[in-house]
């Protein structure tokens, strides 16, 4: 059987073709999918009854199951989903006064392991199928009882590490004929693999790229980012210039806020020599104490850094949490559900 969620529109039609059905019918089963957040054929009636039961024979949409959901006081939500082979992932829901944005997982876990990340400390189990990306979205739609206006990869896992999956997600939620949400209305986040940078950027797929930097020097950042170790800061910088040639497109950059090790003077003279020459936008993230060897930064430290910042010119912002009082924080809830 074949997932539905990891077909695109033209894959459904030949399909339908290959069962001497009408390739409308493809459009039909979009419709209902991508529109309606239908996820039974037993419930497309616009299609025949045998049709439907054929199509259960044939397809299937990847199971996924909450486990757990908590709602923030400011209308956050977290999910943690149980897939079929009982592996766990997390997407959130982050509610703004004009729109709301789905954080969602490309990966069971993460490989890299940076130290101030929970997801890091689950350990890697596997890259997540197209299909398991594009259900996030769609059981979150349904949840919310509405559509998304902004998704953003920045939940569990490296998308640049499951790079094929993550594009086609893109590519299916994308297509004006189903879901129809803009490239720009989706960001990548990576923990910086050069290469991933450049291939979006080559992609023709006008998608915005956040990275994760906390630091602009390499002893530092490899400490607090073990993927720094094989791609120093100087391949780093030399893909974002690539990218920033091809697309002309801002980079945010993200930074995590940690007390007493990158919140200092030296930190934003290195981070404005690194940084020269390329149009930026900093997020100024203080740091969610996963690992107790890092202490969150008192609200004048964060506001003297985001001052300093500013000072010589960069444009930056203290990212507003949202979710504080659940385990918002990417991996949080499924770290503690493993003990």
């Amino acid at each position: 059987m074949k997932d539905i969620l990891s077909l695109g529109l033209d894959e459904t039609r030949n399909l339908m073709l290959s069962i001497e059905e009408a390739a409308y019918r493809a459009n039909q089963i979009f419709n209902w999918v991508y529109k309606k957040r239908t996820l039974n054929f037993s419930e497309m009636t616009s299609l025949p009854e045998a049709l439907r039961g054929e199509l259960s024979g044939l397809l299937y949409f990847p199971p996924m199951e909450a486990v757990e959901k908590q709602t923030s006081k400011d209308g956050t939500e977290k999910f943690l989903w149980k897939l079929e082979d009982g592996n766990q992932i997390e997407s959130v829901v982050l509610r703004h006064p004009a729109h709301v944005t789905f954080c969602i997982s490309s990966q069971v876990g993460c490989a890299l392991n940076c130290s101030f990340c929970a997801t890091g400390a689950g350990g890697f189990s596997r890259n997540l199928s197209t299909g398991e990306i594009v259900s996030q979205v769609i059981h979150m739609e349904r949840a919310i009882d509405g559509p998304v206006d902004n998704v953003v990869f920045m939940g569990m896992g490296e998308p640049f590490l499951n790079e094929n999956s993550v594009y086609k997600a893109i590519d299916i939620l994308h297509d004006p004929r189903g879901r129809n949400l803009g490239f720009r209305h989706f960001t990548i986040s990576t923990a910086g693999i050069p290469e991933g940078i450049k291939r979006l950027a080559d992609s023709g797929m006008d998608i915005r790229l956040s990275v994760s930097l906390h630091s602009a020097r390499d002893e530092l950042r490899s400490s607090l980012m073990p993927v720094n170790r094989l791609h120093s800061l100087d391949l780093l910088r030399a893909a974002l210039e690539y990218y920033q040639q091809k697309t002309g497109n801002r980079i945010t950059f993200e930074y995590a806020l940690i007390s007493g090790v990158n919140d200092t003077a030296g930190d934003v003279a290195q981070l404005r020599k690194y940084l020269r020459g390329i149009k930026s936008f900093i997020n100024i993230i203080p740091v969610n104490p996963v690992n107790p060897d890092f202490e969150r930064p008192s609200d004048r430290k964060v506001a003297d850094f985001e001052e300093r910042l500013k000072a010589v010119g960069f444009e930056s912002a203290v990212r507003h949490e949202k979710g504080t009082d659940i385990d918002a924080a990417c991996g949080q809830l499924r770290h503690r559900r493993r003990g």
